[in-house]
């Protein structure tokens, strides 16, 4: 398949069009509503510093249905203790660049470079992109984000400085996330740590299908501080 070269107009090639690795497209920009309809058609940007905006829409596509979550024995432990005080979309913004900055294993680098920072701040300030966040005492020890479009969540990054942090933040999500009617967490790429989780490989024909059944459902966007502090 070729590689689409996006230009000023709001459009993507089909997903169906993506090389066998996933990639789709490249170039555009990363504004909101061209991130928007992109989450919409089941393609997400994902690039390194230096690289040009980078498009994809990967099969099979890894995803977590709610109500097949998996929390093993000790994570169980750790959310009955109540180890952290969990928020959602209290601190977007050291979230995403704790997301950016703290290691992650063996992995180098980092994909959230300055611009996707900022796009997804944009994002968070329309409503679209949300935070979840554990806490220990004032400290920020873990957290995540994603974007919400429908009833579909398309989780993006995670970060945890404590043990457990950013576990006890998924976990609280998909519970929230499953209260609320949700379809699935869009995982994006198949890693082990979330198929211990409970995730699952789907074709990509499969996702477009309940991505768009998800999407008929009115948007949950605003701040979610406060229904998730209802809950």
């Amino acid at each position: 398949m070729p590689l689409f070269q996006l230009s000023e107009q709001l459009t993507f090639p089909p997903p169906e069009f993506s090389r066998e690795d996933g990639l789709l497209a490249l170039d555009g920009d990363l504004t909101v509503p061209r991130l928007i309809l992109a989450y919409s058609m089941g393609i997400f940007p994902w690039y390194s510093p230096g690289e040009p905006i980078l498009w994809w829409s990967p099969d099979p596509r890894l995803v977590l249905y709610p109500e097949k979550l998996v929390v093993n024995r000790s994570l169980r432990k750790t959310l009955k203790r109540g180890a952290y005080r969990v928020t959602m979309d209290r601190a977007f913004a050291e979230v995403i660049s704790h997301c950016a900055t703290v290691p992650r294993g063996e992995e180098e680098g980092t994909w959230i470079v300055p611009e996707m920072k900022e796009a997804y701040l944009a994002l968070h300030k329309e409503g679209y992109a949300h935070s979840v966040e554990a806490w220990d005492g004032d400290d920020l020890v873990g957290g995540l984000y994603g974007v919400s479009l429908g009833r579909g969540f398309f989780g993006e990054s995670m970060f945890s400085r404590k043990s457990d942090a950013s576990k006890v933040c998924f976990v609280r999500l998909v519970q929230f996330l499953q209260a609320e009617g949700f379809r699935f967490i869009d995982c994006q790429v198949t890693t082990d740590h979330l198929l211990r989780f409970g995730a699952e490989e789907i074709s990509r024909d499969r996702f477009l299908t309940e991505l768009d059944e998800a999407l008929t459902a009115e948007d949950l966007s605003g701040s979610w501080a406060e229904i998730f502090h209802e809950r």
